[in-house]
């Protein structure tokens, strides 16, 4: 039997990753995110408006994706609600964020030169995905204050041990995105850290992450 709902969030499950995009001083702004695909060699992102990241991409098309992984959670997590922009909503507030301009500093991760543009990519990231914005289009309507950029993805660089032999493929045994699930961190189809965008959008606490199962002394 079904049920007919209007959920909060419809995160169904999307990889994690970091964009790195130039802020107006020159600096690299690195923001979290979840909704993102792919298709041949162009990525679609979905995101807010407002966020310091759209405000750079239209002056600046100029971007890095920085693939997370599982190991990386603890440092995401802790820049999950930080935000580059000293103007923010009132939401944005009452969810938690904190205007901090330096998210390398405060996630604990370490900038790398890319390849391509002055922007700063993140070292710990398996991968790295070098390009452009090609176009931002608004969707859901004029009151959705959403968007979503096209990408051009002009360079790809993977760790070595994730490559097959012939380096044209990326072994989809070792690698293992971190997915977010309606505002909660999966790796490997289980729970992997405690969300502080889950408190933040006052998501029920899942039962495996506050309380023991069945059979657990």
């Amino acid at each position: 039997m079904k049920r007919t709902v209007e959920p909060k969030v419809l995160y169904f499950g999307t990889p994690v990753v970091l964009i790195s995009s130039c802020n107006p001083d020159g600096t690299t702004n690195l923001a979290p995110m979840s909704s993102a695909w792919w298709l041949g060699y162009t990525t679609m992102l979905g995101m807010g408006t407002s966020a310091q990241t759209v405000k750079n991409l239209v002056e600046r098309p100029e971007i890095v994706l920085n693939l997370v992984d599982p190991d990386m959670v603890a440092a995401l997590d802790r820049i999950a609600l930080l935000t580059g922009s000293e103007e923010m909503s009132e939401s944005k507030r009452a969810r938690g964020y904190r205007y901090v301009p330096d998210k390398f500093a405060a996630g604990g991760l370490t900038r790398e030169p890319s390849e391509l543009s002055g922007l700063d990519s993140v070292q710990e990231s398996p991968i790295n995905l070098e390009g452009r914005i090609e176009a931002i289009n608004e969707i859901g309507g004029p009151d959705s204050h959403l968007c979503a950029l096209e990408m051009k993805v002009e360079r790809v660089r993977v760790r070595e041990d994730l490559l097959m032999s012939n380096d044209r493929y990326i072994d989809p045994l070792r690698w293992d995105p971190l997915i977010m699930k309606f505002t909660e961190y999966f790796a490997g189809g289980a729970p992997a850290y405690p969300s502080s965008l889950a408190r933040g959008w006052q998501m029920p606490p899942m039962v495996s992450l506050t309380s023991p199962g069945p059979g657990t002394p």
